[in-house]
């Protein structure tokens, strides 16, 4: 009864709370990740939550020896100063520990690093992204005829005439004009270069940060395993308008997407409001359903 009880308030707060929910994005007084949307993010928060581990404990012992050396070692305490001039177990301790510290830090780590940068074999969907000053652009790989489109932050005065007036879910500074929308649990390959100067591509949510580099084609993947819109931002300082360069991913369902990109192929603003549309009647059930169940 209890557990039905704790499902039925999460349900009731989703429903107040659920177009927030819908969208994956910084929050006010943030100390934690973002949550995570992919494996790759999901191992980065591990990673992330296993250093502490090993950082908390090393800064409260050096911080206990700090206070101990200050009210020891003072000169009050120690009008003659210690002559001593090494320590050989000391030396000792202090050079095999950090090696064995490093060590359990290094091996996720490189386990980790392959993972984000090997991606699979045969990627479900190739998109392009190219890093100008300052915006976003976008060419997905698909038949004969590849789409292709920019991507620039949103207007304030332009919110209603998109159909994103909902603040929650198009926040100030990280809403654009047209997102990347890609499948839920399809494999999408970025190949992210830059037109100009170097940018750099992130979105927190995926685990996903690569250099746009002008003349250079780096190569990174996701594969998110939940639908909803993700909001990341050019991580590497391109210019006088580096903070108004946004970037956004909506993830659907494969046959929104199917309908999306066939639509997006003579329309793209068209088949994006028809893309919200076909998600307003259902993003909030899914989210109650999602978090009710945990």
């Amino acid at each position: 009864m209890k557990n039905k009880a704790y499902a039925v308030l999460a349900a009731l707060a989703c429903l107040l709370f659920a177009s927030s929910a819908f969208a994956d994005k910084p929050v006010e007084w943030q100390t934690s990740l973002q949550t995570a949307a992919t494996g790759i993010m999901e191992e980065i928060t591990w990673f992330e939550r296993y250093t502490l581990w090993f950082i908390i404990p090393i800064t409260l012992f050096v911080l206990l020896l700090l206070i101990v050396v200050v009210v020891k070692f003072r000169e009050g305490a120690n009008p003659v100063p210690s002559r001593t001039s090494h320590n050989t177990a000391i030396e000792v301790l202090w050079t095999v520990g950090p090696v064995i510290v490093l060590l359990f830090l290094a091996i996720p780590s490189f386990q980790l690093l392959t993972a984000q940068l090997t991606p699979p074999q045969n990627p479900d969907l190739t998109v392009k992204a190219t890093g100008n000053q300052w915006y976003w652009s976008y060419e997905y790989e698909v038949g004969e005829n590849p789409l292709s489109f920019d991507s620039l932050l949103m207007k304030e005065e332009d919110r209603a005439s998109l159909g994103k007036e909902d603040k929650a879910q198009y926040p100030r500074l990280l809403a654009v004009d047209n997102e990347v929308v890609v499948p839920v649990g399809k494999t999408v390959r970025m190949l992210v270069t830059a037109a100009d100067v170097i940018h750099a591509f992130a979105m927190p949510a995926f685990g996903v940060k690569i250099d746009a580099v002008p003349g250079r084609l780096n190569e990174t993947w996701f594969k998110a395993d939940r639908e909803g819109l993700y909001y990341g931002q050019c991580s590497e300082l391109c210019g006088k308008d580096h903070a108004y360069m946004p970037i956004a991913i909506r993830v659907v369902a494969q046959d929104k997407y199917d309908a999306w990109l066939a639509a997006a192929a003579s329309n793209l603003g068209e088949a994006n409001k028809a893309l919200m549309a076909s998600i307003d009647g259902t993003a909030k059930t899914v989210d109650v359903a999602a978090n009710a169940a945990q």
